[in-house]
């Protein structure tokens, strides 16, 4: 049964009291005239602190989370954030450490984040790393930022095109376009890969770079990759490698073995900090010898004449800064403490075990939800909303109904060259038995589908709110209190539990 909660602002009253404040010990100062407000104040909520604690906390328990739930959204890898490296990131040594505070106090930080650039150099097979973008759209536009000044220094400005894969993320033809250069399309083949044929016919003299994803965004690795970047080198070009995918290779394939020259890695994807709520990530990057002076600062290096210490340095032909100091450091400690945590063995066990996930579900659901391309997939498999014998179920409402099962649902309709797309990554911290139990739910929302349609048209059922108008709320988002409306909401709880 429904039940109505007030907001919080309707458990106002005068006279209640969160916070004792202390009198005033110091003589009362005005403000100057032009800090006042010269419009009335609207009323603020007077409430006790059990309640804000209380609405709060109500607030949270609606949400899905990974700590309550399993998150399959592909691309994104929302996998298990082991809470050690929560501990290692609120060491005080780290936790309050402060930017101003110079190399000299800074040792502890800069030797982890030495370590780091290291570490990730060598999963991925670069000569050099940049720790400082702060997301992995942030890495997109430092690589191709690199991109132009590489070329610009070699007296090659009249490059001013990438190429990007029809399957790519929407943040790398975003990427180019703020960069200033053309984005040139490259079609995919019935298998899933760049189209060699395609790629061929636009590659030209004005070809700074391509941008792909491997694996790709459908949940494949490029069969082709090698002959990919041979390509784009002999036209001239570099080959910059989305690292959104990187769970489904690590210690497996080094991109800068197979012909990338720049890759991102999203350190809150693949090395498990936190991810989701807007923040904060890390973007870091690394690249070949070549692209390496061009690198954003500052990095950090051992000092010459004391390889015991460590400093910041900024690369000779810097781009410049991508993020303030040395970008978002707590989520540096959080990968480095996950990288030494598994080791070598261990990251290649992820891999191996986020793929084997993910060809499980493939296996299990291919028959009912007919799959994008057939092939073994990688870290994610991309199926289709598409159920026999249900011909007005969609995408969306699947994943409506799995929220009544219990489950955050997976990524849908991307990639957009997949009509009706469910991309579902299950990721290596997920046992056998929560895979088999969101499979279960799958198959019974596709014999639901067949029989009872409404009921995932009108889906989700047990949510504290119902189906929304997502188009609507994206373009018309509600973003202050409203009396008015939550009266009408209150109504509208009251006369459905009535």
């Amino acid at each position: 049964m429904s039940t109505y909660e007030p907001p919080i602002f309707e458990y106002s009253a005068p006279g209640k009291i969160g916070v004792n404040l202390p009198a005033l010990d110091v003589p009362p100062t005005g403000l100057p005239a032009e800090l006042l407000r010269s419009d009335a104040l609207s009323a603020l909520p007077e409430l006790t602190e059990p309640e804000v604690i209380r609405h709060f906390t109500r607030l949270s328990q609606r949400n899905m989370c990974i700590d309550t739930t399993f998150y399959p959204l592909g691309s994104c890898t929302m996998k298990w954030n082991p809470k050690l490296h929560e501990e290692v990131a609120r060491l005080p040594g780290f936790a309050n450490a402060h930017p101003l505070q110079g190399d000299a106090l800074s040792q502890g930080a800069l030797a982890l984040m030495e370590d780091l650039q290291g570490l990730l150099a060598e999963i991925s097979g670069f000569d050099a790393v940049s720790l400082q973008p702060a997301a992995g759209a942030q890495g997109e536009l430092t690589g191709i930022l690199v991109f132009r000044a590489y070329h610009q220094d070699r007296g090659e400005s009249q490059r001013n095109e990438i190429l990007v894969p029809d399957s790519a993320h929407g943040t790398n033809p975003a990427t180019a376009a703020i960069a200033g250069y053309t984005v040139v399309e490259v079609t995919s083949d019935a298998d899933g890969n760049v189209d060699l044929d395609d790629l061929r016919a636009k590659l030209s003299p004005r070809t700074a770079g391509l941008m792909l994803t491997n694996p790709n965004t459908i949940g494949l690795f490029e069969q082709h990759v090698r002959e990919i970047a041979r390509l784009v080198h002999d036209a001239g070009g570099l080959v910059y490698g989305d690292g959104a995918n990187f769970n489904a290779i690590l210690g497996i394939v080094k991109p800068g073995d197979v012909g990338f020259d720049f890759m991102h890695y999203n350190l809150h994807k693949t090395f498990t900090t936190p991810h989701g709520g807007g923040g904060p990530g890390s973007g870091a990057v690394g690249c070949t010898a070549a692209l390496a002076p061009f690198l954003p600062g500052p990095r950090v290096r051992r000092c010459a004449d004391d390889p015991a210490r460590f400093e910041s340095f900024v690369p000779e032909k810097s781009i410049g800064r991508m993020k303030t100091f040395h970008g978002n450091f707590g989520m540096l400690v959080r990968a480095w403490t996950y990288i030494r945590t598994l080791g070598a063995a261990g990251l290649r066990d992820v891999s191996e075990t986020a793929v084997l996930n993910a060809n499980y579900v493939q296996a299990r659901l291919r028959h009912v939800y007919p799959l994008a391309v057939d092939r073994l997939c990688m870290h994610e498999t991309v199926l289709r909303g598409q159920i026999a014998g249900a011909p007005g179920i969609r995408t969306l409402d699947i994943a409506k109904r799995l929220i009544d099962h219990g489950f955050h649902p997976p990524t849908v309709y991307f990639p957009l060259i997949v009509a009706e797309a469910l991309m579902i990554e299950p990721t290596e911290t997920e046992s056998k038995r929560t895979l088999d139990a969101f499979i279960e739910a799958m198959l019974a929302i596709a014999e639901e589908a067949r029989h009872d349609p409404l009921a995932l048209h009108e889906a989700p059922h047990d949510t504290p709110v119902r189906r929304l108008d997502e188009v609507r709320a994206a373009r018309q988002p509600v973003l202050r209190y409203d009396a008015a409306a939550f009266a009408r909401l209150r109504e509208a709880a009251l006369a459905e539990v009535r």
